[in-house]
């Protein structure tokens, strides 16, 4: 009898113990699909007040004189709204630091994760936090005093502020982003994979070229749309650094303007519901298509790559 009691003991303990971690679960379930939900609505709510303001723009410009328009010049008498030049700067600021960036920042990764001894790699992951936490305005300033008068010798021109420049520091920015991820990526792969490479007869460098790097190139070329979205994006470094001149760059090393650092130096100066104000927004659009699309060639190259790996 007394045995029997304790068994139903035992079991009202264990239900009310399942129940009480059900309820738990439950309520855990709900809070996270309230935040998530949270955060969907807030992001929809900012897309949709972009969309509401920047449109306003076409009731007093065409749309072709915005998208194909040569000249930005917002404050003169005949103001001119076209973003071709602005474009034509984010995307050329945006080409110079993947060209810096994505060799120096693979090939760091391939170094760090297979090369280098564990005491070297520990500090060059020190050194890559560090510069991921120096801020942007700070290397803007060194951008200034330093790189500006590097350039401006180097290839003896009048001025140092230049779409080169701000591809130097912007580069700079993408790094870390850039060789965190491949580490990571080339870390995350399983040891067999180098143990039958060198076993089939490669040698370290071709079980690197041949079996790591391919292996790893989802992560990799995810880490490298990463670093462009953060280029693309980047504000306050080459509003500092390019000369902020709204023209069409015929090169590298003549001034430009970004997207981002017209929304930034402008947006303080302007009528609210003016014109000006809602080509800003209208800037903003075309700047949330670019990095949209993006993301979208990052999406299909990484799903490209997973069914090439099965």
């Amino acid at each position: 009898m007394a045995d029997t009691t304790m068994e139903i003991k035992k079991k009202r303990k264990s239900l009310n113990k399942n129940m009480k971690n059900s309820m738990g679960e439950f309520v855990i379930e709900k809070v996270i699909f309230v935040l998530g939900m949270t955060s969907i609505a807030i992001i929809a709510l900012i897309f949709l007040f972009l969309f509401r303001t920047g449109i306003r723009l076409f009731d007093d410009i065409a749309l072709k004189d915005f998208l194909f328009g040569e000249f930005w010049f917002p404050i003169s008498v005949n103001s001119q709204y076209g973003i071709l030049p602005l474009v034509a700067g984010s995307v050329m600021v945006t080409l110079g630091a993947v060209f810096i960036s994505v060799p120096l920042g693979i090939g760091s990764a391939i170094f760090i994760a297979e090369v280098a001894p564990p005491k070297t790699k520990t500090v060059l992951k020190v050194i890559i936090e560090f510069l991921s936490a120096i801020p942007s305005v700070v290397l803007g300033f060194l951008g200034i005093v330093i790189l500006s008068s590097w350039v401006r010798v180097t290839f003896n021109i009048s001025s140092g502020f230049t779409i080169l420049t701000g591809s130097i520091l912007v580069s700079f920015m993408a790094l870390p982003t850039i060789i965190s991820i491949s580490d990571d990526a080339l870390n995350a792969l399983p040891k067999e994979y180098r143990e039958a490479s060198l076993a089939l007869g490669a040698t370290r460098w071709e079980t690197i070229l041949y079996a790591l790097v391919p292996a790893a190139s989802s992560g990799i070329i995810a880490a490298v749309m990463l670093g462009i979205g953060r280029a693309v994006g980047e504000t306050m470094t080459v509003m500092m650094v390019t000369g902020n001149a709204a023209q069409i760059p015929g090169s590298f090393l003549v001034s430009g303007r970004t997207m981002t650092a017209t929304i930034a130096a402008e947006m303080g100066d302007t009528v609210r519901n003016g014109t000006h104000y809602h080509a800003l927004f209208a800037v903003g659009i075309v700047l949330l298509a670019m990095t949209s699309f993006i993301n979208l060639i990052a999406d299909f190259v990484l799903s490209r790559a997973k069914k090439e790996g099965r």
